[in-house]
């Protein structure tokens, strides 16, 4: 059967092995396994959470309210905003899937950091766009300028902090980079990790009202699925002005957000105190991790996210260790992928990450 050739350019992507695989490929009950590969919050969701949604798992039968009002609203308290200036999406990527396909297409650009989240490459193959990268590992925005400047592309991906190595770019040199850029050219913001950059460094904090307020060309992205525990309910949403919002909308699909996702996201707006909780304990055993890498001669680059990235020794490969981890119960990410000899560890709990310093230092 033949298919679009657009499909031809497209690499699957590899999201991190699931608990339930690695049961079935070795055979080691789920108790002993430790899943630390896909930044998720490993407290969980907020028990006012789990609350709401109990309360309406009746309700499972109709479809969701999909005006998607409470969610809004609810969004909009929390950053000062227009409920008009939100959209909703499964998962923030499904709003860069709808940006994406809205701005750019065959004979367009796009342009994104030499090694990052790897949706921004995917869709944009889906459509037909050349993918320009930067050659720096970290976001140089200096290089982004000058890259600008001679491809013009139609969208410029942002990723602070950056998925998958955890740096993050000064909020000044963000807006002063943001300044430089003309009107045609739509800048996405993703701040899926903004809720920990923002606790660790406020010099890191990006708002997405001032954003918007400032630059009429910028779609501010956040998550549900990473400081507010809600991974498995897939919400993600985008700030922009209203024109921005409008064009999207038309490719949005009706009820694209379950009934019980909407009830779980807007319940967790409610309870930031367990939020900030959560992040207080990530960084608390961030600590952990940097002094484990230094005792082992590795460097971990600085992360201001649920992440840390450890850069291995010349001679370790990162596909054994992530191998070896794996046949013992603990999962995390390989980054071979992105031509980095690392792993990427998500900040477990404090029992787990126990268990990956004892494991690690055998490998490492």
């Amino acid at each position: 059967m033949t298919f679009n050739q657009t499909l031809d350019a497209i690499r699957v992507y590899e999201a991190g092995k699931p608990i339930e695989l690695v049961v079935r490929e070795f055979g080691i009950e789920p108790k002993d396994i430790i899943k630390l590969a896909s930044n998720e919050n490993p407290f969980g969701c907020s028990p006012k959470v789990q609350e709401a949604v109990s309360a309406i798992v009746s309700k499972m039968a109709l479809y969701p309210d999909d005006s998607m009002y409470k969610l809004k609203d609810g969004l909009a308290k929390r950053f000062g905003i227009d409920p008009h200036e939100v959209v909703i999406g499964a998962g923030s990527d499904q709003v860069i899937e709808f940006a994406v396909h809205a701005k750019t297409g065959p004979g367009k650009k796009i342009l994104i950091n030499s090694i990052t989240f790897a949706m921004y490459e995917i869709y944009a193959h889906h459509v037909g766009a050349e993918v320009i990268r930067t050659a720096s590992r970290a976001h140089d925005l200096d290089e982004f300028y000058a890259l600008y400047l001679e491809h013009k592309p139609s969208i410029i991906f942002l990723c602070t902090p950056n998925n998958p190595t955890g740096d993050s770019a000064d909020a000044a040199d963000v807006k002063a980079f943001l300044s430089k850029i003309d009107r045609e050219t739509l800048v996405i913001v993703d701040g899926a990790y903004m809720e920990y950059a923002r606790y660790k460094d406020s010099a890191k904090a990006l708002e997405p009202k001032e954003l918007i307020e400032a630059y009429d060309n910028v779609l501010y992205l956040g998550t549900f699925s990473k400081a507010y525990g809600l991974g498995g309910m897939r919400v993600g949403y985008g700030i922009a002005q209203r024109d921005i919002i409008t064009a999207l909308y038309k490719l949005r699909p009706p009820f694209n957000i379950t009934t019980l996702s909407l009830e779980a996201a807007s319940a967790a707006l409610e309870d930031e105190a367990f939020v900030q909780r959560c992040i207080a304990k990530n960084f608390e055993e961030m600590d952990r991790y940097e002094a484990f890498a230094e005792a082992h001669g590795i460097r971990a680059i600085e992360s201001y996210t649920n992440f840390v990235t450890l850069c291995l020794k010349e001679g370790t490969s990162s596909t054994e260790v992530a191998d070896a981890l794996l046949r013992q119960g603990m999962i995390v990410r390989n980054l071979a992928g992105y031509g980095l000899n690392a792993i990427r560890v998500t900040v477990g709990k404090p029992e787990e990450n126990d268990r990956f310093f004892a494991l690690a230092a055998e490998l490492v």
